[in-house]
């Protein structure tokens, strides 16, 4: 009787901790539904405002907003002036009031100009001397500046600018790197 009684009580056991089992995981579902739905809506949502903030978008002062932005992804007041501007491969040199730092800005990636500084028979390379990007040191701080670190009209907001900071159109710029000298 004792063994029946417990062989009982096991069973009820198992079968509660079942049915525990199948309700948490119905639970977990809708939850992760739920999750899903409010990023797809945040997603939405952000798309609407970029929308409506995409038809004005416009860059009155454009080193200003350069200045601005660098000192969002450096952490510090750089106030950047305009040294030079380079065509081939497309880079803007700037001296910081602070220390005189010197910053690259470039749609170039660290490794895009390792591609082109270790090109045997680049026609590029007689002008390495002259072009700040074919002479960066290897070792180099490079800050990438997005969509993600400086806002969500970077991408607009960067082709304006940068036309009128280096006079070169570069409808498609999503991304510009930095690199301090």
């Amino acid at each position: 009787m004792e063994i029946i009684l417990a062989l009982v009580v096991a069973a009820a056991v198992i079968f509660f901790g079942a049915l525990i089992s199948m309700g948490n995981e119905r639970q977990r579902r809708a939850i992760d539904n739920l999750r899903e739905q409010a990023v797809l809506w945040a997603m939405q949502d952000l798309r609407i405002k970029r929308e409506r903030l995409a038809r004005e978008v416009k860059v009155d002062d454009p080193l200003g907003w350069l200045n601005k932005i660098a000192g969002k992804i450096c952490g510090l007041e750089l106030d950047l002036q305009i040294a030079e501007s380079f065509d081939a491969p497309s880079a803007l040199l700037c001296v910081a009031g602070i220390d005189g730092i010197k910053i690259v800005l470039s749609p170039l990636a660290p490794h895009e100009i390792g591609g082109i500084k270790h090109k045997r028979h680049n026609r590029l390379a007689k002008f390495a001397e002259n072009h700040p990007l074919l002479s960066l040191p290897r070792n180099i701080p490079a800050y990438e500046i997005s969509v993600l670190n400086a806002g969500i009209l970077f991408d607009l907001e960067l082709p304006l600018a940068w036309n009128v900071l280096t006079g070169q159109n570069m409808d498609h710029m999503d991304r510009l790197w930095m690199y301090m000298i």
